[in-house]
């Protein structure tokens, strides 16, 4: 069992590395998860032991598990996401769900995604030399990258530059899914 000092200090380590990758302020995380900014400064500081309610808002804000908030050490050789772990995302018609990340030694994040008919993700531009690798399970993604638009066919995939705007758009009949990949440089966080 870890000593409780190690594991506040680890997720305060944690959560304070993850905010600032995501581009967060306590304000902004605070409004995600429902924890309030009185209570996120005290975790960041590893001055609380927060409660599993709080640490499981938190890590669902920053789209992990509360498993990779409370981790002391390296990465685990093996890293098993159970199911249940998994943090979705909704609006409109589309669902978007991040099934594993790291962040060591690089940024990387498998995500499932689907989209209705007719409705479409616009993508932020990612930092420099991100890219995204998207496989079409099911329809056909429109994909939009810099104004010039890709059809993607069923069983295709597709590789490119995400530091600009892109849109996953489904301008088809049925149920679009697809399955992406974001790969993100680690050191555009780190400077």
């Amino acid at each position: 069992m870890e000593d409780p000092e190690l594991m506040n200090q680890a997720i305060a380590s944690n959560v304070r590395y993850l905010r600032s990758h995501r581009g967060l302020t306590l304000d902004q995380l605070a409004a995600r998860s429902g924890v309030s900014r009185g209570m996120l400064v005290q975790v960041e500081q590893g001055r609380t032991n927060p409660s599993v309610s709080t640490l499981t808002r938190i890590a669902s804000a920053l789209g992990v598990t509360v498993a990779r908030l409370v981790e002391v050490g390296d990465v685990p050789l093996v890293r098993i996401v159970d199911k249940s772990d998994v943090v979705t995302f909704t609006q409109d018609g589309v669902r978007a769900r991040l099934l594993v990340g790291a962040d060591s030694p690089m940024i990387l994040e498998l995500w499932d995604w689907r989209i209705a008919p007719g409705d479409h993700h616009d993508g932020d531009a990612h930092p420099p030399g991100t890219r995204e690798m998207v496989t079409v399970l099911e329809g056909e993604l429109t994909l939009t990258v810099y104004g010039k638009s890709h059809v993607v066919g069923k069983d295709d995939a597709v590789l490119f530059t995400a530091d600009r705007p892109h849109r996953y758009a489904n301008q088809g009949t049925a149920e679009l899914r697809i399955v992406m990949v974001v790969a993100e440089p680690r050191e555009t966080h780190d400077q």
